[in-house]
């Protein structure tokens, strides 16, 4: 499957999205977007990883789901989030 980058404006909104989420104390500007989401980079834990997962849901329009063999790459990093959120949002 080819990969669609995402633009740097869907990478802040979904900087911001996490961040407010998780009420996190830095700034979305900060957040390096190939940096890892779980653990190093932002640090986040698996319950964390679950909340950006059904907040992307409600606000894209389409699952992100647990036993998706590929949430690892998914959730690697801002950028790979953002990668699979723009191949798989439902415009309204």
């Amino acid at each position: 499957m080819a990969m669609t980058l995402p633009d740097e404006t869907l990478e802040r909104e979904v900087a911001d999205l996490v961040i407010s989420t998780l009420n996190l104390d830095v700034s979305p500007e900060s957040v390096d977007p190939e940096a890892p989401l779980y653990r190093e980079g932002l640090g986040l834990d698996s319950i964390d990883i679950l909340e950006i997962a059904l907040v992307v849901s409600k606000r894209y329009g389409f699952q992100l789901r647990a036993d998706n063999e590929d949430n690892v790459r998914i959730f690697g990093s801002l950028r790979s989030l953002s990668q699979h959120i723009a191949v798989n949002r439902v415009e309204c």
